[in-house]
């Protein structure tokens, strides 16, 4: 497993991360409890030390399952929730979707009940999982201190902000993290990725492989639930996209064979090595796919395969 220090803040992470938003169980098709924490199991295992949940996940299931695989190994990771939106039903946008609520009331309930979810008494690292204009960024940043004092967290940041909107929580004092979606296929937060990476920050991209689409599981277009979240979040299986993403893929293909490996392994290696990126978080629910997950790390794209492949992705993009 590959590691990268954060200097600013005195700790040392590795170079993917297990997201779990599918772990929630919610809009993911079939996903099972038992698979879900072996999964989580293997990937500490193998040298995974950071795990990435929400209370929104399947309504607090994530944040479950998330603590009964870490009985008896919390010590080895560090752990991220998120907080500030709630949900009525576990799927579902637009009327369904998420309530964004980044006050301290909510803030100080929410990290309490991920605690007791969790079965843990802190949490490493707390996110605003989405901006709330409602609230002033200098009132959410009051609840931050406020945890980080009582000692139930001990870095916070953001998720998903706007321009204008994390240069404003950075000036309140607590911006340790920043997580944007950033992978080949979608690039629109690099400008924040690369701002406060270079002042700092520790910087999580998501969606490393576009909701699944960039393992190469999907060459013909899928027919996924109306509330299935890849369908509904990523814009990747929509027509228009979907064509572009399989013209990049047979570039990852080529890559892949080159070195003999899975090619959604191509699209972690990618993320995880840019040089504005301290951690790819990668979602799976399964132990096969783990494995792939950590094997991308064990091997090097040269220089001319990276600008090839950039040059795809970024047809691929528009």
């Amino acid at each position: 497993m590959k590691y990268k220090k954060v200097e600013r803040l005195g700790i040392e992470v590795s170079a993917i991360a297990l997201g779990t938003w599918g772990i929630g169980a919610a809009g993911w098709g079939d996903v099972k409890d038992e698979e879900s924490i072996e999964t989580i199991r293997y990937m500490v295992e193998r040298g995974v030390n950071v795990i990435d949940t929400a209370p929104v996940y399947g309504l607090g299931h994530s944040e479950m399952i998330v603590g009964k695989a870490l009985g008896g190994i919390r010590d080895k990771v560090f752990l991220v929730s998120k907080c500030g939106i709630t949900r009525k039903k576990a799927t579902g946008f637009g009327k369904d979707g998420p309530i964004r609520d980044s006050s301290p009331e909510m803030i100080l309930k929410q990290v309490d009940e991920s605690l007791e979810r969790l079965k843990t008494d802190h949490l490493d690292l707390l996110l605003i999982h989405w901006p709330d204009v409602n609230t002033p960024f200098e009132k959410t940043a009051e609840a931050l201190e406020q945890l980080k004092a009582e000692g139930k967290i001990r870095f916070s940041g953001i998720c998903n902000f706007e321009n204008d909107q994390i240069d404003a929580f950075y000036e309140t004092g607590q911006l340790d993290f920043a997580q944007y979606q950033y992978s080949l296929l979608e690039d629109k937060w690099q400008r924040n990725l690369h701002k406060y990476h270079e002042l700092g920050v520790a910087t999580m991209a998501y969606g490393a492989l576009g909701g699944g689409i960039l393992t190469g599981a999907y060459r013909k277009m899928p027919t996924f639930a109306d509330d299935d979240m890849r369908l509904n979040f990523y814009p990747f299986f929509k027509e228009g996209r979907f064509e572009k993403t399989m013209e990049l893929l047979e570039v990852m293909d080529e890559i892949a064979k080159n070195h003999n490996v899975d090619v959604g392994e191509v699209a972690i290696n990618y993320t995880a090595d840019h040089k504005d990126v301290t951690m790819a978080l990668v979602g799976c629910s399964k132990p096969k796919h783990a494995k792939m997950n950590c094997d991308a790390l064990e091997w090097q794209m040269s220089d001319a395969e990276k600008a090839i492949l950039e040059e795809a992705a970024k047809k691929a993009r528009t």
